[in-house]
């Protein structure tokens, strides 16, 4: 059994397509093809269930799998430590990204990768609700996003707070204010989105609702605001978004739709920082303690002080200076 093995069977495993599990290990199909039908005569047991049209995991699969992903990460961590030690910081840190944090996470990953200019960071939207499972399964290493947080597995740190906006039709008589307030909204529908997507959220804004006495009709929906599907509803009359985050709206829709802030003590979301609490590479740490720093400057707190053991000691002196210069706009 070798490691193009594990790396085959982790590829096709998550596209569930050969073809796909190929295109992304950058090799031909049937060398993938090649390495499962030899890990499995290997363990003796079949990994994938196949049909014309069609690829499953079997239950032994789905068990290999999650032992597989750990292999790999070990391999990984393994590498970047070797690399590290030749000289410099070096490695891959994977970012999970809720809806509308972009702007903030981008100014903080450019800061940081010149500091560390041999680190590679991937980003992928991932939605809140999503995040944790998406961190324990080791698929992302530090996420943006808004709470809840419900692993015990997982760390996290408050990095700032969003107020709750509105987006509506311009042509509404409600766009006219500089702001609005729950009461306002009384008759309105108000689109909902699956509250998988961002539980937190979701529950913020029916409570607001019913703190202050307004009971709203609603309709689900799988778009969100930002998408062109959920403008098409706002546009079309079908009701307003609870919004949160930067840029609301689908750019084809800036010249039909308004973004007006709710004006409410309470219409607010904290965004956090998030990662594993057993995390072991040293550059997963150095990112999270720089993304720290660079929203917030305190004294080191019960999470920092579990940073600095993760990095054994290592980071504060390196990023503390650069912090104090930079402050992402909020």
């Amino acid at each position: 059994m070798e490691l193009r093995h594990f790396y085959s069977f982790v590829a096709v495993a998550e596209e569930l397509n050969f073809t796909k599990a190929a295109k992304r290990l950058q090799i031909a199909q049937p060398p993938v093809t090649r390495h499962i039908r030899d890990l499995e005569a290997e363990l003796g047991v079949q990994l994938f269930e196949r049909n014309s049209s069609r690829v499953f995991l079997t239950d032994a699969g789905r068990s290999f799998l999650n032992e597989a992903r750990v292999v790999l990460q070990h391999v990984s961590q393994a590498m970047e430590a070797a690399r590290q030690t030749g000289g410099g910081w070096a490695g891959t840190v994977r970012l999970g990204i809720a809806r509308g944090l972009g702007d903030a996470v981008s100014r903080i990953m450019n800061d940081y990768l010149r500091l560390a200019p041999r680190v590679e960071i991937d980003v992928r939207d991932i939605p809140s609700g999503f995040q944790c499972d998406a961190l324990v399964d080791r698929k992302i290493d530090v996420g943006f996003m808004r709470p809840p947080i419900n692993s015990a597995q997982l760390v996290s740190a408050a990095l700032f707070q969003e107020q709750f906006s509105v987006v509506l039709r311009k042509g509404s008589p409600l766009a006219k204010r500089k702001s609005l307030e729950v009461r306002d909204l009384a008759n309105q529908t108000l689109l909902l989105i699956d509250r998988k997507m961002s539980p937190g959220v979701y529950d913020r804004t029916l409570a607001l609702f019913r703190e202050r006495g307004v009971e709203p009709k609603t309709v689900s929906t799988a778009a969100l605001s930002g998408d062109e599907a959920g403008s098409i509803l706002v546009d079309s009359g079908k009701g307003i978004y609870i919004a949160v985050g930067k840029n609301p709206i689908h750019p084809a829709f800036t010249d039909r739709l308004i973004t007006l802030p709710l004006n409410d003590s309470a219409a607010v979301t904290d965004v956090h920082v998030v990662w594993r609490r057993d995390e072991q590479s040293r550059t997963t740490v150095d990112f999270v303690r720089f993304t720290r720093n660079g929203f917030q400057e305190k004294k080191l707190s019960k999470h920092d002080e579990e940073l600095d053991m993760q990095s054994g000691g290592l980071m504060s002196s390196r990023v503390t200076s650069q912090s104090k210069r930079y402050r992402p706009k909020r």
